[in-house]
């Protein structure tokens, strides 16, 4: 990206909390948080690094995640960097991460600040400020009495410890305390850490005013001290999640713009808000009579009704699915009961404060520039068939080396986000023909279209990675199969889009360029990769030979570059190779 895409681009964010993300394609380059997103973004039009700008000029999207404070976009910030490891951020090498606390499960139960719970435990957090969390805790102790102790010391004690006699813990060890009295004060020590800071906030305040009546200032000054930091716990969305005990969490906001709606999800595992991502739906208009069922599809009931089934249908169901408003069709709640989800509509607190954070990043979507529109109006007269709006585009691409394991790819972007469980790969005949690997990719999808057996929509529109060469054979093959589908490609090394009636040399940020690009990237990038899966399983002779296991083969392939090479390799060429010694050198010799 230039300086004047990031320019605009930035000034389509809003001036909140947040998280941005410099992507190439789906591959994420830098994460960074700010306090307000569209300041900062735009500080990237004049990089004040070599570093930097080098990463600026690779990117080719900036996205963004809104939050309600600084502090959530720290933590997110962190969880998003340790699962992208993007390549211009400092990344921490020892995994550590924010604090917790957790309760451990034990008969009575242990409380504890710590960077690794149990998987057992009922976990809070992740936490910024170690140091408040520990006077929290330690303040929980001091009302409650928990337990501190290891589960080694806690066992075979016939007398309390130290921490009894300072105040620190009711001594269950010893039974100075009955379980069922030990339980209810850890119920209160929960209700804490869910958000009712009463719990500890009242008793540390009658304790302060109590001081400070008999005059014990120092001590008044140290319990005020503390319920500052107890009143301050629960403020600025210390604790960014919910999910305690392991679970995962995802919340859902919806919103609404003429025939389109976009769903955000949040997602949350082992108590960190680890991703957050948008979908786009197009609702039917009433009058194409789709809603003979009598539900309000363009409502957010009907919304969440139409996706909840769609989007996990082929993924993973979380414990729990924080919504706006419940689903209209009863059985998509029947359906999430029978699975063991807990579908929830929170109406105060924390969990409806993570609600309206996701309902502000599904508003991000709608307002956005129109790519796919702009797209169909640069392309309207020169593409036949095209709709008024571009939603669904198809990117195909080839890859070989020198015409062995040639493949082919599919991919598919729903309005300009990759749409993966639509991806298709083919493996084609080796040959060293571009043109002719093309029309055979393109003549497999059209022909699968045209008998019924690709379960996929027909796209919008076709995009082939290549100029006018690759466009012909793609059109040829849309010819012979009977497909009328419109299609164009896109050059790489001048970046012109061709066309039937010619071609168009867009300016370099034009977003509608840029929607092309990225599914064309990613059209690469995955027959890339497929290519290199297929090349590196390809057997040779080197399988046979003892001593010479896969990597092995792999490095000696790739420092002579052919079996043949191999073979006419000395000795000492071969023991150069990491992982082959000298008898294994001598075997080679002799086996091939």
């Amino acid at each position: 990206m230039d300086s004047a895409a990031v320019r605009t681009r930035a000034g389509e964010f809003p001036r909140s909390p947040g998280v941005y993300l410099f992507q190439d394609g789906e591959a994420v380059l830098y994460v960074g948080k700010a306090v307000d997103l569209r300041d900062r973004v735009r500080s990237y039009a004049d990089p004040r690094s070599a570093r930097i700008r080098r990463m600026v000029e690779r990117a080719r999207t900036i996205d963004v995640a809104v939050t309600d404070t600084e502090t959530q976009a720290l933590l997110l910030e962190a969880n998003l960097i340790k699962r992208h490891q993007p390549t211009y951020n400092v990344r921490l090498k020892d995994d550590k991460s924010y604090p917790l606390v957790q309760l451990t499960d034990h008969e009575f139960p242990r409380i504890e600040v710590t960077r690794d719970p149990d998987d057992s435990a009922t976990v809070y957090g992740p936490y910024t400020d170690v140091g408040r969390v520990e006077t929290v805790v330690k303040a929980l102790r001091e009302t409650y009495g928990v337990r501190g102790c290891s589960d080694h010391k806690f066992a075979g004690r016939d007398r309390p410890c130290l921490d009894y006699d300072i105040g620190l813990c009711t001594a269950p060890c010893t039974g100075e305390i009955s379980r069922e009295g030990y339980l209810t004060d850890v119920t209160s020590v929960e209700r804490f850490f869910e958000g009712e800071t009463g719990v500890l906030a009242d008793p540390v305040r009658r304790a302060m005013e109590s001081a400070s009546q008999e005059r014990q200032f120092e001590r008044a000054a140290h319990l005020r001290d503390r319920l500052s930091a107890v009143e301050a716990f629960h403020e600025g969305g210390g604790d960014a999640v919910v999910a305690r005990d392991g679970r995962t969490v995802d919340v859902l906001g919806v919103a609404i713009e003429g025939d389109r709606a976009t769903v955000a999800r949040l997602r949350s595992e082992n108590g960190k808000l680890v991703d957050r991502e948008r979908h786009v739906l197009s609702t039917p208009d009433p009058a194409d009579g789709e809603a003979g069922d009598g539900r309000e599809e363009d409502g957010v009931a009907g919304v969440l009704a139409a996706f909840v089934p769609q989007y996990y249908a082929e993924r993973p169901l979380p414990d729990a699915l924080l919504v706006p408003e419940r689903p209209d069709d009863g059985e998509v709640a029947a359906w999430l009961e029978r699975e063991g989800v807990s579908l929830r509509v929170p109406g105060a607190g924390r969990e409806a404060t993570l609600v309206d954070l996701a309902l502000k990043n599904a508003r991000r979507r709608v307002g956005r520039s129109d790519e796919g529109g702009a797209l169909a109006e640069a392309l309207a007269g020169a593409v036949p068939s095209l709709p008024a709006r571009i939603e669904r585009i198809e990117g195909f691409d080839v890859s070989h080396a020198q015409g062995r394991s040639a493949v082919g790819s599919n991919v598919t972007f729903v309005d300009g986000s990759a749409e993966k469980g639509d991806y298709r790969r083919k493996k084609l005949d080796d040959r060293n023909d571009d043109y002719g690997n093309m029309y055979d990719l393109l003549r497999w999808r059209a022909d699968r279209a045209v008998a019924g057996r690709d379960d996929r929509p027909d796209p919008d529109l076709l995009l082939v990675d290549g100029g006018e060469g690759q466009l012909a054979a793609a059109r040829e093959a849309l010819a012979d199969a009977g497909w009328d589908v419109p299609a164009v490609g896109l050059a790489k090394r001048e970046e012109v889009v061709v066309t039937p009636a010619g071609r168009f040399d867009w300016p370099g940020d034009a977003p509608h360029l840029h929607l092309l690009q990225r599914v064309r990237d990613e059209a690469h990038r995955f027959a890339v990769q497929y290519h290199q899966t297929l090349r590196d399983e390809v057997r040779t002779v080197l399988d046979d030979v003892p001593g010479v296991g896969p990597q092995t083969r792999k490095r000696l392939l790739r420092r002579f570059g052919s079996v043949e090479n191999v073979r006419g390799a000395s000795v000492e060429d071969l023991t150069s190779v990491a992982g082959v010694g000298a008898k294994t050198a001598e075997t080679l010799k002799r086996r091939l």
